[in-house]
């Protein structure tokens, strides 16, 4: 039941995860949804969501311990598939809630607002792991994360995969390598 409604949360926001199209798009019987999910519609989007977010940042992690470039392109390379098996119907299931203007939605703020920071902790940890300053590697995983976000849009929009790849090249050498101390500001000690 939980993957179905993730379809359906990246394909229609929040708005399109009813018990009736979860119910349709998973061949479930109805009585299981009221068994699993006893809080209604609003329980089945929070775990709905959680589930898609773990999913990513399970995914971020992993690809994080071979460093933040690696990171940047299991993530482009996980939504290249789901964009182009989707036919351009799928977005990020936290951006949809958190774009969305139903009252579930503003609802689920806060849990949005948790995994976006769960994210952009993985992503600042893997930049000061690979060697970037704190303050820097807190910039450019706020960079990463809205480039590539802004990305998935612009892709659905368009329905082409171009602006993922724009992204993805020009994010490349700032997560690669970490600046030189003369280019970052900072001043030799020698």
């Amino acid at each position: 039941m939980l993957l179905g409604a993730v379809e359906l949360l990246r394909e229609r926001g929040s708005a399109g995860v009813t018990i009736d199209a979860v119910l349709t798009r998973t061949g479930t019987p109805r009585g299981s949804v009221y068994h699993h999910f006893p809080g209604g519609r609003r329980q089945l989007l929070s775990e709905t969501l959680q589930l898609a977010a773990d999913t990513i940042a399970d995914m971020i992690e992993s690809a994080a311990a071979t460093g933040p470039a690696a990171a940047m392109h299991r993530f482009v390379e996980f939504w290249r598939h789901l964009l182009l098996t989707s036919d351009f119907h799928a977005v990020c299931p936290a951006m949809a809630v958190a774009v969305g203007g139903t009252e579930d939605d503003r609802a689920l703020h806060p849990e949005v607002a948790a995994i976006t920071t769960r994210w952009h902790t993985v992503l600042t940890t893997s930049l000061t792991t690979a060697g970037h300053p704190a303050p820097r590697a807190t910039r450019l995983a706020t960079l990463t994360l809205s480039a590539l976000e802004g990305a998935i849009i612009l892709c659905r929009t368009s329905r082409t995969l171009q602006p993922l790849d724009d992204v993805a090249t020009e994010l490349e050498p700032l997560l690669a390598e970490p600046p030189s101390r003369e280019s970052s500001g900072q001043r030799s000690t020698r």
